[in-house]
């Protein structure tokens, strides 16, 4: 990985310049698949509050996060009804499946408690880096403009969990594991097909 090109939420890998082209052409997809993420990253936020819930910081600071993306997946599902369109069938999500299986199982709570916080930082990461590439490059308008607002967002709540992550295990300690996710994520995104259906 080294000497990659670096995006500007840390990631290692860029989204292939490809996708944001194909996107466009299928935007009712990828709003479909888009409105679905939101849900998972709402539902993700309640897992983590109910599993940690004498966590007062991560309860605090996740708690208007859950708030924030079920804003979104309703903001979507406008989108689509405004194209004559409506939730259509749950995808997969490959990314998501694939980025799970790096979570380190067993060790110490405050560890599982890690690992799942750099996991929902990595995934808020790469969403975020992709409505960049929507805000930056497609013609509609008013998309153009929804895309800004959830870049910004999603940036904000990638942060929330990095630091959430230093809140409960040394910094250090989370500096390396978040390094050596970034590598994994990168061959991920390696390794995956580009979709004209899906958000990641």
């Amino acid at each position: 990985m080294e000497g990659m090109e670096k995006t500007t939420l840390g990631l290692n890998l860029p989204t292939d310049p490809r996708w944001v082209n194909i996107a466009e052409k299928n935007i009712i997809d990828i709003l479909q698949d888009h409105a679905y993420c939101e849900q998972k990253a709402a539902s993700s936020c309640i897992s983590l509050i109910v599993s940690f819930p004498d966590c007062e910081e991560l309860v605090d600071m996740l708690t208007p996060v859950v708030a924030e993306e079920w804003g979104h997946f309703e903001r979507v599902l406008e989108e689509l009804q405004k194209r004559g369109a409506g939730l259509g069938p749950v995808r997969k999500d490959e990314y998501v499946g694939r980025l799970i299986k790096l979570e380190r199982k067993g060790g110490k709570r405050e560890e599982r408690l890690m690992e799942k916080l750099l996991i929902n930082a990595l995934i808020e990461a790469r969403s975020a880096e992709r409505f960049k590439l929507l805000w930056k490059n497609i013609a509609d308008e008013d998309l153009q403009k929804f895309y800004y607002e959830l870049m910004v967002s999603e940036a904000g709540h990638y942060n929330n969990f990095l630091a959430l992550a230093k809140e409960y295990m040394p910094e250090d300690v989370v500096e390396v594991r978040w390094k050596e996710l970034l590598v994994q994520e990168a061959e991920i995104m390696q390794t995956l097909e580009v979709r004209a259906d899906r958000m990641h």
